[in-house]
């Protein structure tokens, strides 16, 4: 063999070698992290989502290299139909491996928000803001948001009400309206679920989750709903104040199971003890045991109740005997 034909032949065996490592050094090279780990991105990835839009996504928020890589990658990993749907917190100081072992294996950044039985919407902002999901005040905004309240049909103030207690799970990516719309949506859920008869003729939507948010924030006692909803709904028939302290510090102050003088004398629209009938709306936003109880009152002749230290209730069917018990009980 002549000296330039070995020449020629030892070339094309470099350039075979170099044109078969080029592909694997750009493959190794993909993997990489693209950055420091300082870019942080808030992945929101919906039920049925595909390999190509992950990989876009991924792309122009700068966490790979390209999007052919990683598309290849998941294939020839044969993961590209083990995507978890879910919020997910990336940076780019993960490479597309551990990026995609993060979404093959569901390990989703969601953080637990649980509201309780009865809490306003000003407990709710607190306990939002305390637990550094969203401010109190962005919170309350979005519980106040009109396109929100007409795209639920809720008239009044704010969604007071319909935010329903449950734990609710709140991604990175979660805004404070994304989540308040959520709230209410599960309401609705519980809603349809409700057995809407007997008293739930006589009484609107608002009516009925007004009347049971005041019924939640008296009771302590799950049992005693529908009796202290008897009460209520006793008392209306009639045309007899409510007087039900919980109303009296609405928008004031948290109810703790106690008011003052001061507080059933102050004026204003919540205050049935000044005022007959219901507040305007809720005063707080009931669980499906309320509501039920509201719906199918357990009958009574029951025109008052005062709390005993255990947390239950004393009733009575006339003033003598209430303020019989309150001497006992409270004094």
């Amino acid at each position: 063999m002549s000296s330039g034909k070995l020449t020629r032949n030892i070339h094309f065996i470099w350039c075979l070698r170099i044109a078969l490592l080029l592909p694997l050094c750009w493959y190794l090279y993909c993997l990489l992290p693209t950055g420091n780990g300082s870019t942080i991105h808030d992945l929101s990835l919906p039920p049925g989502s595909g390999i190509k839009k992950l990989a876009a996504d991924l792309k122009q928020n700068g966490l790979i290299r390209s999007t052919l890589h990683f598309t290849l990658m998941t294939r020839l990993r044969g993961e590209a139909r083990r995507l978890k749907s879910g919020e997910y917190r990336l940076n780019d100081g993960m490479s597309a491996g551990d990026i995609l072992t993060k979404i093959v294996n569901g390990d989703v950044d969601v953080r637990r928000f649980t509201v309780p039985e009865g809490y306003s919407i000003y407990q709710a902002a607190e306990l939002s803001d305390q637990q550094g999901l969203f401010k109190r005040d962005e919170f309350l905004a979005a519980c106040r948001d009109q396109e929100l309240m007409r795209h639920f049909g809720v008239n009044g103030e704010s969604l007071e009400g319909y935010l329903f207690p449950a734990t609710y799970t709140v991604g990175h990516a979660t805004t404070a309206r994304q989540l308040v719309s959520n709230m209410v949506e599960q309401f609705f859920k519980e809603y349809a679920r409700l057995d809407l008869v007997a008293k739930g003729g006589q009484l609107s939507r608002q009516q009925i989750v007004t009347l049971a948010s005041m019924v939640e924030k008296e009771a302590k006692d799950t049992r005693e709903k529908p009796l202290i909803a008897s009460v209520f709904h006793n008392r209306l028939k009639i045309g007899m104040p409510l007087q039900s302290d919980p109303t009296a510090v609405y928008g004031v102050r948290a109810f703790s199971g106690k008011v003052t003088k001061k507080d059933i004398e102050r004026p204003g629209p919540y205050n049935t003890y000044l005022n007959k009938g219901l507040p305007p709306g809720p005063i707080g936003n009931p669980g499906s045991d309320a509501l039920q109880a509201v719906l199918q009152p357990q009958a009574s002749s029951y025109l008052y109740f005062v709390a005993r230290q255990d947390g239950t209730h004393q009733f009575s069917t006339n003033l003598e005997q209430h303020n019989r018990a309150v001497v006992r009980y409270l004094k």
